[in-house]
């Protein structure tokens, strides 16, 4: 590809109102472009592709697609874009932070070398153990016969994952010796999740609450954001195959100040220098998910973006502009900057269509509230619009109902309510996300 300048980024003024390109289609994206278009930072906001309901708030979708990196430096480039910020994890990988910062371009994400450690598992995984960092027991294989030799001496449950990006769906965990023999064959012989399983890592299953923090990274500097929870099985209780998430809250108080500052200690701030070390200059968001076991924290993973559904919990409790935060990062500012957190609780319930996260239904219209009360929002992940202007179904998980409460109990009250003035045929979700935080509350 051929390195295209922008010659807006030569003259551009720091007290200028910034044109602001997000980059993906889904949930997250849409609540990101949402803090975009409220800061007053911002003049412009543009989507790529975008999807009906960033349209609806005021973003210009362009049909590009997110991986299509020379594409979307392009339209960067023509339409004067001050920052792009990159949603998913897929044109992180392909290096499209590096092909916007050899066009002039600021950029929200890391470049392909801090991509990697979502793209791949051992990677990730050879880091954590290299740095003396808290995770569970694994090894990786490319070779059937080892991984199932492996497992003859394996202790079960065992996790087996597909070492690269599988969209959420590359983990299975084998509760018997049968059922991982049949997995190593759907994944490396059967390529299951085609070249992203042709290595696997298979992990020891760790036992206790899962949670999750992520953590902005400017080089050696960091902050914490607040701490969430993502559900991901498909069906309440936490039954049934993992989804991308059916839901999400913030604060999750299974993190107190006690177990935050172990956590700090032991991972995040290890995670960080390890990172410098490895010379690889991090500016995004490290999403850091974590198993709280009887013996403390524990790493199951790195994510190099902002957590989906878990943004939309994130992102309305901010206090500081979220634009303001990024800005920060890519200029190696942040360890200057004093970011605030609202008070609220926050909660996003996924609306998904009925099959999820199999075969699902598409096409189908769907009828919105006219109006939202204060402290509601409705994000669109998975939906598109028609000829006639009718909002459709687009995929597995179509929107989330995000609200925000003085309590938890007050934000979930919220958006099931707003759940509820929500209608497509085959509309599917989760009655308990936040219950086990909501329990131990009233116990």
């Amino acid at each position: 590809m051929k390195m295209i300048q922008n010659p807006h980024s030569e003259n551009m003024s720091e007290q200028s109102p910034l044109t602001v390109l997000v980059v993906g289609s889904g949930g997250r994206e849409h609540t990101l472009a949402w803090a975009c278009q409220k800061s007053p930072l911002v003049q412009r906001v543009i989507a790529a592709p975008g999807n009906p309901g960033m349209a609806k708030d005021g973003c210009e979708c362009e049909n590009v697609a997110a991986d299509n990196i020379e594409e979307i430096v392009q339209l960067a480039v023509e339409t004067c874009v001050d920052l792009v910020v990159v949603g998913p994890e897929v044109p992180l990988s392909l290096g499209l932070v590096d092909a916007l910062a050899q066009a002039g371009i600021m950029a929200y994400g890391p470049k392909a070398d801090g991509a990697l450690f979502e793209a791949s598992k051992s990677h990730t995984k050879a880091f954590l153990l290299k740095y003396g960092i808290p995770t569970g027991a694994a090894d990786s294989f490319e070779d059937a016969s080892a991984a199932k030799e492996y497992l003859n001496t394996a202790a079960y449950p065992i996790v087996i994952k597909a070492d690269g990006l599988a969209a959420g769906k590359g983990v299975i965990i084998a509760e018997d010796h049968e059922t991982a023999l049949q997995t190593v064959d759907d994944m490396i012989v059967g390529a299951k999740f085609g070249e992203s399983s042709k290595t696997i890592l298979i992990e020891e299953c760790l036992v206790g609450e899962e949670t999750s923090i992520h953590v902005i990274v400017s080089g050696s500097d960091y902050i914490i954001l607040p701490t969430s929870q993502d559900h991901k099985p498909i069906f309440e209780g936490d039954k049934g195959p993992n989804t991308g998430g059916m839901g999400a809250y913030s604060p999750a108080d299974l993190i107190d100040d006690t177990l935050m500052q172990r956590i700090e200690a032991e991972i995040v701030k290890p995670s960080v220098d390890g990172l410098v070390a490895e010379g690889v200059d991090y500016r995004g968001t490290l999403y850091i998910g974590l198993m709280i076991t009887t013996t403390g924290p524990k790493v199951i993973e790195f994510n190099v973006r902002f957590g989906d559904p878990e943004t939309q919990v994130l992102i309305p409790r901010l206090e500081t502009d979220p634009v303001e935060i990024m800005l920060a990062t890519i200029k190696g500012e942040l360890g200057s900057l004093d970011v605030k957190i609202k008070n609220d609780y926050a909660i996003t319930v996924v609306l998904a269509s009925q099959g999820y996260p199999e075969s699902y239904p598409k096409g189908e219209i769907i009828s919105l509230p006219k109006t939202l009360e204060d402290n509601e929002m409705v994000f669109h992940a998975g939906t598109k619009k028609d000829a006639d202007g009718n909002i459709l179904t687009n995929g597995g998980r179509v929107l989330g109902a995000t609200a925000l409460g003085s309590n938890l109990h007050e934000a979930a009250e919220k958006a099931y309510r707003l759940c509820d003035r929500i209608s497509f045929d085959s509309k599917y979700l989760r009655r308990d996300i936040g219950a086990k935080e909501l329990n131990r509350q009233t116990t």
